[in-house]
């Protein structure tokens, strides 16, 4: 018992080591036990039939000898002689090493006559080769006709000594076929019973194992389902399954203690939960608007102006065709329900504020468009496209010496629809690029212009509203090779 209780406190690694080195041992001594009998079987049963084999081989080269010596002494060719003196040595030393294993006075018997007539045999065949050679015909036929005879003779006796001793291993090999129904019983017999102790062995092992892991399981699936009020279970052994089987019983214990607490401040935190929630939503809606209100109103007033100008200097339907532009580029600024735009709308404002400009600037701004129709559905914020416009404007080609043209693009990129703004300006130093994008640059900066801060308008309200990387971007390869602004808008 107490080297039973030894072995369960071992670990799981260790156990599971010693028992798979038991089991192995015990099928590897079984199969040992199993190929040594089948291999002694076996070596039996070739045993008994090889003096048939023998005696076959033994008749096999006789008729060799006859057939080669019929030809010599009818063709007296080198090729026969050459295969009735080969012939003739293997069946000498066939003889020789002849065994049969017929244990009969009559089946010895006739096993030393073929032997003398083997004798015979073949020095009546030496004999009348040398009377072919000498050109003796009558002697070399005389004595063929005696080797002839005696060839009959020794066929039959080889033949019947062949059968008997078939006879007799039959006979032994029906008593061995009985043995080895009886060792093949025998062996199934150790298999079954290595495989029961196997089992059983296993179970033992494995019982120490087993028996705490269901009951940890089960618990386990008790406190899944909330059931917290249970008896802690008991640890029986000082193994890993222990050790996490005492760690559960902590780590129930603190749950509980966990829940009490959470259920005492749990009204407490939801209420601020939720007053923090309301009061993001309103910080968020507040950014919003605030970023949306931030209009240049000095526009309003140049614009108003060179409407007075263009009515003094033109007739009623330019004038009239002006302010409608005027208008709508207004009525969009001061739109107050609705934050979200299709970029359809945006590009229909675009055109009215560079229609505007150029009524001011007497067509100065050269403007491209290459839109793709599909995407001009998708909605981003109001107000993002006319000021990355107008800072094209007033800090790309505003003070060049060429022509100045911007061109405004849509056009998919992946799962993302791109809006680019590009003139062939002045440029933008990297460094200033960095700052506008890291929200570096701000108003009270002296930078001498307002480059960065419509930028950052912009860039603030769509990261509040896609909340996705990589979502606005400046290109500048320097100074004089203009300036391009590429929005990239998530789709779908």
């Amino acid at each position: 018992m107490n080297k039973l209780r030894r072995f369960a406190n071992r670990s799981i690694q260790t156990r599971l080591i010693i028992l798979f080195l038991i089991t192995t041992a015990l099928i590897f001594v079984v199969n040992a036990y199993v190929y040594i009998n089948l291999n002694q079987m076996i070596g039996r049963i070739e045993a008994l039939y090889a003096g048939n084999v023998s005696l076959n081989e033994l008749s096999e080269r006789l008729n060799d000898v006859q057939e080669s010596l019929t030809n010599y002494l009818k063709t007296k060719s080198t090729e026969s002689l050459e295969d009735y003196y080969k012939y003739g040595q293997e069946y000498r030393d066939m003889l020789d090493s002849l065994k049969i294993s017929a244990s009969g006075s009559d089946l010895k018997y006739m096993e030393k006559c073929i032997a003398g007539m083997s004798e015979t045999y073949l020095e009546g065949a030496e004999q009348a080769v040398n009377a072919k050679r000498g050109r003796n015909v009558l002697k070399y036929a005389a004595l063929y006709n005696d080797c002839t005879k005696i060839y009959g003779f020794l066929n039959a006796y080889i033949y019947s000594l062949n059968n008997e001793q078939f006879k007799e291993s039959s006979e032994n090999y029906a008593s061995m076929l009985k043995s080895f129904k009886y060792a093949e019983f025998f062996c199934l017999t150790i298999l079954i019973l290595v495989a029961i102790s196997n089992i059983l062995l296993i179970i033992l092992a494995t019982r120490s194992i087993t028996g705490p892991l269901s009951s940890l399981a089960k618990r386990a699936n008790e406190v899944s389902r909330g059931e917290l009020d249970g008896n802690p279970l008991k640890v029986e052994s000082s193994d890993e399954v222990g050790v996490v089987t005492g760690a559960f019983n902590q780590m129930v214990s603190s749950l509980r203690d966990y829940i009490d607490q959470v259920r005492d401040n749990a009204q407490k935190e939801s209420a601020m939960k939720e007053k923090e929630l309301r009061m993001n939503a309103a910080l968020k809606d507040a950014q919003l608007k605030y970023l949306q209100a931030q209009i240049n109103p000095h526009f309003l007033f140049n614009t108003l102006n060179a409407g007075a100008q263009l009515a003094m200097l033109e007739g009623a339907d330019r004038t009239n065709t002006y302010i409608q532009k005027m208008a709508d580029f207004f009525r969009y600024n001061i739109k107050k329900d609705h934050e979200l735009v299709k970029i359809a709308d945006e590009i229909e404002l675009v055109d009215n504020y560079v229609y505007i400009l150029n009524v001011r600037f007497s067509g100065d701004i050269h403007f491209e468009k290459d839109i793709d129709e599909e995407l001009t559905g998708i909605e981003i914020p109001s107000m993002t496209l006319q000021p990355l416009v107008e800072n094209a404007v007033n800090y790309g080609i505003r003070n060049i010496d060429r022509e100045g043209i911007i061109t405004l693009s849509l056009y998919r990129e992946d799962d993302r629809a791109c809006i680019s703004v590009r003139d062939n300006g002045i440029g933008m130093p990297q460094d200033k690029i960095d700052r506008i994008l890291s929200d570096e640059l701000v108003a009270s900066e002296p930078t001498g212009d307002s480059n960065g801060i419509g930028l950052n308008n912009v860039i603030a309200r769509l990261d509040l509203h896609f909340n996705v990387d990589n979502i606005f971007n400046i290109y500048s390869e320097g100074e004089d090779k203009g300036t391009e602004v590429v929005i990239r808008i998530p789709i779908g």
